[in-house]
C-alpha cells in the first residue's frame, strides 16, 4: 500500500516507522513547509492518506484528499463541527473515510467496555459516572477527544446522562471529566462508576504512541479496498 502522511510531527513518525514495519510504502509527506504538494499530480498512486494535523487545517486537508478519491484515515480532533460535510464530500465522490478521535486498538476496546458497562448501571443508579484523563503538557485541547467520546458513550446508553462537563462545573445530567497535564504522559483514560458502598473503574494508559499509529494504519489498511464511511467498530469487527 502506498501511503501520503499529512502531518510529520511525532505522530507522522510515528506512523512512519509502523507502516513501513508492516510492507508498506509512505510515498508522500505533506507538512508545514510544502502544502502545495497536496495536489493531484503528487497525490498520484496513493492508496490511502493519514492525516495528524490541526484543528484548523484538518477539514481543508481532508476535503482536498476526497475530492482526489484518496481514502482518508483522520486522527486530529477538536474540528468535528464539520464532520457532516466530511461525510458528504466522501460520499458524492465515491471513496473512503474514517476518523476517532483514538485510534489505538486498546482504547477503542475501551470505548466498547465503556458503552456496555454504561448500559448496565443505568439500572443502579447509586452509581454516578466522572472520567479522568491525563496528558503531556504539550497537548493543546481538554478535554480529550478521547474522553469526549467516552462520556457521550455513556450518555448513549443512559438516558439520565447528556453530554460532559469540566469537574469543576455544574450540571447532574453532565458527566464530569477532569483533565490533567503533566509530564510526558502519551495517555491515561479512567472511567469510574461511585457509590457510597463502592467503586468500579476501567483504565486504559498508554505506554507510548505506537499503538495510535498502529490503528492508524491498521485502519488505512481496512479502508483502501473499500468506499464508504467508516468507524473503528468496522474495522475492528465490534
Amino acid at each position: 500500500m502506498n501511503i501520503a502522511l499529512i502531518g510529520y510531527g511525532r505522530m507522522g513518525h510515528e506512523i512512519e516507522s509502523v507502516a513501513l514495519s508492516r510492507g508498506h510504502s509512505v510515498k508522500l509527506i505533506i507538512d508545514q513547509d510544502n502544502l502545495a504538494d497536496l495536489n493531484e499530480t503528487s497525490m498520484k498512486g496513493i492508496d490511502a492518506a493519514i492525516e495528524f494535523t490541526m484543528p484548523d487545517s484538518a477539514f481543508g486537508n481532508i476535503v482536498k484528499c476526497l475530492i482526489l478519491k484518496i481514502p482518508v484515515v483522520s486522527g486530529t480532533t477538536g474540528w468535528l463541527d464539520n464532520y457532516e460535510n466530511a461525510v458528504k464530500i466522501c460520499r458524492q465522490n465515491n471513496t473512503s473515510f474514517i476518523h476517532s478521535t483514538n485510534f489505538s486498538i486498546g482504547v477503542n476496546i475501551l470505548f466498547r467496555l465503556n458503552s456496555e458497562l454504561a448500559g448496565l448501571m443505568a439500572a443502579h443508579t447509586e452509581y454516578k459516572p466522572f472520567i479522568e484523563e491525563i496528558h503531556h503538557t504539550k497537548k493543546i485541547d481538554a478535554p480529550s477527544g478521547t474522553a469526549i467520546t467516552l462520556a457521550n458513550g455513556i450518555s448513549q446508553q443512559y438516558a439520565a446522562y447528556e453530554g460532559w462537563r469540566f469537574e469543576t462545573s455544574h450540571g447532574e445530567s453532565k458527566i464530569p471529566i477532569r483533565s490533567v497535564r503533566e509530564g510526558m504522559v502519551p495517555g491515561t483514560h479512567t472511567i469510574v462508576w461511585d457509590s457510597e458502598i463502592d467503586a468500579l473503574s476501567l483504565k486504559h494508559e498508554a505506554k507510548g504512541r505506537k499503538g495510535l499509529a498502529l490503528g492508524a494504519v491498521v485502519a488505512a489498511e481496512y479502508i483502501s479496498t473499500r468506499k464508504g464511511v467508516f468507524t473503528m467498530n468496522d474495522v475492528l469487527g465490534f
